[in-house]
C-alpha cells in the first residue's frame, strides 16, 4: 500500500505539491483565526447559592440550612452533581449541570426551586441568593480584618458598608463575602415588672416597635412659590 502511494505521488507531482500549498494556506488561516485560550474554563455550567445564617455553628447550619436547599436542588433537570459546604454563619451550594447546558437556562432552573425552600427556614436567616457567573478556576482570595482598639461589631459594620462596596468596585471581581464579627442589630429589652405596671402586652409593644421601623414620606410644603421636602428624622 505504501509503495502504491509513494508511486502515485512521484507521477503526480504537480498534484501533490498544489495540494500541499492549499493545505498550508487553509492551516495559516485557521491558525490566524482560531480562538485560542490559554487556561480554557475545564468546570461545567455551576451555580452558587448563598445563605447567610448569624448566630449558628457549622452543625446547626448544615442541618437547617445546607440540607434542604440541596434536597430542593434534587431532580432538577439536567443536573449532575451537588456540592456543599457548610461554615458558622454562612451556608454554600454549588449545584453542576450537564456539559453544554445554558448558564442562564441553568440559573433559571435555581431560581425557581429556590422560593420553595425559602419559606421553610429558620427565622434569621437570610434569603437565598444566587452568586454572580464566574468560573470554579476563578481564584479565591480571603482577607482577614483585625484590630486593637476596635471591637467586632464595628469591624463588621466596616467590612460591610466600607470595605465591601469599594472592593466590588474593582473590576474582574465577581463577588466579596463578608462572614464573622458581630451583625449590629438595635434589639428592645422588655421588663415583665414594668410592662405589667404600665398595662402593656407583649403583642403591644411588638405592635409598636413594627410601627417605629416604618418609613414613610413626609411629602412637599408648598410655601412662597418654593417646594420644601419634607423628611423624619
Amino acid at each position: 500500500m505504501l509503495n502504491r502511494i509513494l508511486t502515485l505521488s512521484l507521477r503526480n507531482r504537480l498534484l501533490v505539491l498544489l495540494g500541499a500549498a492549499l493545505l498550508s494556506v487553509a492551516g495559516a488561516y485557521i491558525a490566524r483565526n482560531m480562538n485560542v485560550d490559554v487556561f480554557p474554563d475545564l468546570t461545567a455550567p455551576m451555580v452558587t447559592i448563598l445563605t447567610e445564617a448569624h448566630g449558628m455553628e457549622s452543625e446547626e447550619v448544615e442541618k437547617l440550612v445546607t440540607y434542604p436547599l440541596e434536597t430542593a436542588m434534587n431532580g432538577s433537570p439536567n443536573v449532575r452533581r451537588i456540592r456543599s459546604s457548610s461554615a458558622a454563619g454562612i451556608s454554600i451550594v454549588w449545584i453542576e449541570f450537564d456539559w453544554g447546558t445554558d448558564i442562564y437556562r441553568a440559573r433559571q432552573i435555581v431560581s425557581e426551586r429556590i422560593p420553595t425552600v425559602r419559606e421553610n427556614l429558620p427565622a434569621g436567616v437570610g434569603t437565598p441568593t444566587m452568586a454572580p457567573i464566574s468560573s470554579i478556576m476563578g481564584e479565591v482570595m480571603l482577607l482577614g480584618v483585625h484590630s486593637d482598639s476596635l471591637s467586632p461589631m464595628k469591624l463588621r459594620t466596616l467590612s460591610d458598608w466600607t470595605i465591601r462596596p469599594r472592593i466590588k468596585s474593582i473590576g474582574g471581581i465577581a463577588n466579596v463575602i463578608v462572614v464573622g464579627g458581630e451583625y449590629k442589630q438595635y434589639q428592645v429589652l422588655a421588663d415583665p415588672e414594668k410592662l405589667k405596671y404600665y398595662d402593656v402586652s407583649l403583642g403591644k409593644l411588638l405592635e409598636k416597635v413594627r410601627e417605629s421601623n416604618v418609613n414613610a414620606s413626609g411629602g412637599l410644603l408648598n410655601e412662597h412659590g418654593n417646594q420644601y421636602i419634607i423628611k423624619g428624622s
